[in-house]
């Protein structure tokens, strides 16, 4: 699903959630799709569950995702995101 880039400079955390809110931009995500869970993504990257729920949390902020607590995250529909975060 995402690989990161060990010689970006960036924080690894701003990796995941720019990769994540390009796919749902361009529609490779969609709607209402399940996002994998913290712990898995995490192991299949090899790093810290924190560092996901770091960018799953400011997606959630932004509006790009949605939690259900017991159930995981979800893309949400674009019309939550409002227009100038889709130009970020």
């Amino acid at each position: 699903m995402i690989s990161l880039n060990y010689r970006d400079p960036g924080p690894v955390y701003d990796q995941i959630k720019r990769k994540l809110r390009d796919r749902i931009l361009a529609g490779a995500l969609e709607e209402g799709e399940k996002l994998p869970t913290v712990r898995d993504l995490a192991a299949t990257l090899a790093i810290n569950p924190n560092t996901i729920m770091r960018a799953y949390r400011e997606l959630e902020a932004e509006g790009y995702i949605y939690t259900i607590q017991g159930r995981g995250s979800f893309v949400a529909p674009l019309s939550e995101v409002d227009s100038g975060r889709k130009e970020a």
